[in-house]
């Protein structure tokens, strides 16, 4: 069984490797790492860290070193971390040490939220149907994004070969909550922020009329919803059915329905590119969410291009999670691998007890692994609550 923690460089430079295989391997049960591969900015508590109790990542980087004869003609590249150059490759490490440390190595690779690079390329961001730029999401429409996320697991695994690379991000993404410092006097509710980074940028715009798909329509319809919820006094619910009937609410607007049904089309070819330009040896999987239709994602169409997906089920009770997975089943199809990904956050897990009832209920309900989230944020006595879970599905 695929048991797993995802981690960050920085994690294994403050712990040490031995360190690390002893905490993942021995006292938590498992046998993976997951190692943040490429990643964005933010502001990490670091409870177990003795150098750094808060952590700034560099916004946009990569953990490992690229290899330039990919990149040489390629318009949108990858930066390498000061990290890698400080404190080493922790990707080589890992990978390297397999027989030593007896962990498997995955890459969770976050593919296109990514501020620093949509500040650099403002043309190949998602924007708004007002025009205005989401600078954290590259757009997936956009040929040189594409060419961007090939190349980054292409070389990562042809050039370190791991076991899995976690795709985290290779779509459309909400409004609030991907920025830094974000206000919002409004009073967002779901359909809200749906309909606010909807995107529109000329590549999406191409490939959409390209497709037969009403873009102006479409367009029109949201800059009116968008204008008329900033008017209000109080935030009110056009559609009192969304997101729990889907895109369903929207047939009353044509253009706009047909819009958003073809909006999976660039995500769902997107990871299958992807996949095709990897080293057949590396297993490519999709992190995504309960309701990553909003964001673009078709996991039935993805399922049968990747190799599979983990489904994030951090705040949900036991009948919820086995819901989630089962309904991931029969979308992927029986034979793909399908993960949970389980947070070992206080207070929504408070004990033990709590994370093993939830990785129980994504087991019995058809899961091959779970990964955990995460070894540096959480103090490591949290480790036995991991090894109590495993021990439940195992």
């Amino acid at each position: 069984m695929h048991l797993s923690m995802w981690t960050y460089p920085w994690d294994i430079q403050d712990q040490g490797l031995t360190a690390l295989a002893a905490d993942l391997r021995d006292r938590a049960g498992l046998t993976t790492v997951s190692l943040a591969t490429s990643y964005h900015a933010g502001r990490f508590l670091q409870p177990r860290s003795p150098l750094q109790k808060a952590y700034f990542p560099e916004d946009g980087t990569v953990y490992f070193r690229p290899d330039e004869s990919l990149w040489r003609d390629k318009l949108i590249r990858p930066l390498m971390a000061g990290n890698v150059t400080e404190r080493g490759d922790m990707l080589k490490a890992l990978v390297q040490g397999r027989d030593t440390t007896g962990l498997k190595v995955s890459c969770w690779t976050v593919c296109l939220h990514n501020t620093r690079l949509g500040m650099l390329h403002p043309d190949h961001v998602t924007r708004n149907a007002f025009g205005n730029p989401n600078y954290y999401n590259l757009c997936p429409s956009s040929p040189a994004v594409r060419d961007y996320a090939v190349t980054l697991v292409r070389d990562i695994t042809t050039n370190y070969q791991p076991d899995m690379v976690e795709l985290e991000s290779p779509n459309f993404m909400g409004f609030a909550h991907e920025y830094h410092h974000e206000k919002d006097g409004v009073g967002l509710n779901a359909e809200d922020d749906f309909l606010l980074p909807l995107c529109f940028c000329d590549h999406c715009t191409v490939r959409a009329e390209k497709a037969g798909v009403p873009v102006e329509g479409a367009r029109r319809s949201v800059g009116r919803f968008i204008a008329e919820l900033c008017e209000r006094a109080v935030p009110e619910r056009q559609f009192p059915d969304f997101p729990a009937a889907g895109i369903d609410p929207f047939r009353d607007h044509p253009d706009l329905h047909a819009y958003l049904t073809w909006r999976s089309e660039p995500v769902t070819s997107l990871i299958g590119e992807i996949k095709a330009a990897a080293d057949p040896a590396t297993r490519i999987v999709l992190i995504d969410l309960k309701d990553g239709w909003l964001g673009g994602v078709d996991l039935a169409a993805a399922g049968k291009l990747c190799d599979g997906a983990i489904l994030c089920c951090y705040d949900m009770e036991p009948d919820a999670v086995g819901d989630v997975i089962r309904t991931g089943r029969a979308a992927i199809g029986p034979g793909k691998f399908l993960g949970v990904g389980l947070r070992v956050f206080y207070p929504e897990v408070s004990g033990p007890a709590v994370l093993a009832a939830r990785a129980k209920a994504a087991v019995d309900a058809g899961a091959d692994g779970v990964n955990f989230y995460n070894y540096g944020l959480i103090p490591a006595k949290r480790l036995d609550w991991v090894k109590t879970s495993v021990g439940a599905i195992t």
